[in-house]
Order: structure tokens, then C-alpha cells, then sequence
């Protein structure tokens, strides 16, 4: 069974490839990249390609979060929509196998609680013995 295909949108584009060995907000061309989607509902699917996880320490996590706001550079409100765990085995949520490269889907949606997110943006949690870290794109899709 092969990979999906998906149709990629540079507009709904939240990550371009790059490595990220800290925490922090998803870029694109080196600017920290937040998505205004406007005041309805929004419902996609994340695609993440992975082309590379450093997992030799055994205890590096790699959590990639959906995150919403109503502020438009992210001072406030801010809420985690949707989550994809990535890492070593030793660490990862629940026990999970190891992180390896290729590609990954998250469904979300910009409304938790009654509460419609205008503003969205990828926001990755680094934690462990980062030497490398992660290199990873990620664009939204609607055609799921």
C-alpha cells in the first residue's frame, strides 16, 4: 500500500523543511509561520514528512502540536487542537516504537469546546539529549 497523495497548498503550508534541535514555533522561509483561517470552522489534515528523528540517546521527544489562537501573533488563548508524540521508545507516550522518517497524519479542526480558533500554527516540544533533533515539513490539506 503506498503513501497517500494529498494537495499541497502554499498558503496552508506551516512548516518548510529544516531542522528544529529546540522548541519552538514552525517556520516557513525563517519567519515563525501563523495561519489565519478566518471566523468559521476549519477541517483538515496535517500532513508532517519526516526525513529525519535523532533518537540515539534513547530519551529524545519530539511532541508536534496543532495549536489555535484568537490572538494573531500567539500572546494569548492559546490551545493545543491536535498532537502528534514522536521520539524514542524509552520516552514516547504510552510506550510507543520508535520514530523513523516518513510521512505522518493528524486530522484536526480549529473549534475545542464551542471555541473557534481563527489563528493556527505548528509548534514543536523538543526534550532530551538533543544533539541533531528532528527535520520535518508540514502543510495542511482539506481533501481527506
Amino acid at each position: 500500500m503506498g503513501q497517500r497523495v494529498y494537495n499541497f497548498d502554499a498558503e496552508l503550508e506551516f512548516k518548510d523543511a529544516g531542522l528544529v534541535a529546540a522548541s519552538a514555533a514552525a517556520t516557513v522561509d525563517a519567519v515563525a509561520k501563523i495561519i489565519d483561517l478566518g471566523v468559521g470552522r476549519f477541517e483538515a489534515m496535517m500532513v508532517i514528512d519526516v526525513s529525519a528523528a535523532e533518537i540515539a540517546s534513547n530519551d529524545e521527544e519530539y511532541d508536534i502540536l496543532i495549536q489555535g489562537s484568537s490572538s494573531s501573533t500567539f500572546a494569548s488563548d492559546i490551545q493545543n487542537l491536535a498532537q502528534l508524540n514522536l521520539g524514542a521508545t524509552e520516552v514516547r507516550q504510552g510506550g510507543a516504537i520508535d520514530s523513523v522518517a516518513g510521512r505522518y497524519e493528524v486530522p484536526w479542526q480549529n473549534e475545542q469546546n464551542d471555541i473557534r480558533y481563527r489563528y493556527v500554527r505548528v509548534y514543536t516540544v523538543v526534550a532530551g539529549s538533543i544533539a541533531t533533533g528532528i527535520n520535518y515539513k508540514a502543510y495542511a490539506t482539506t481533501k481527506y
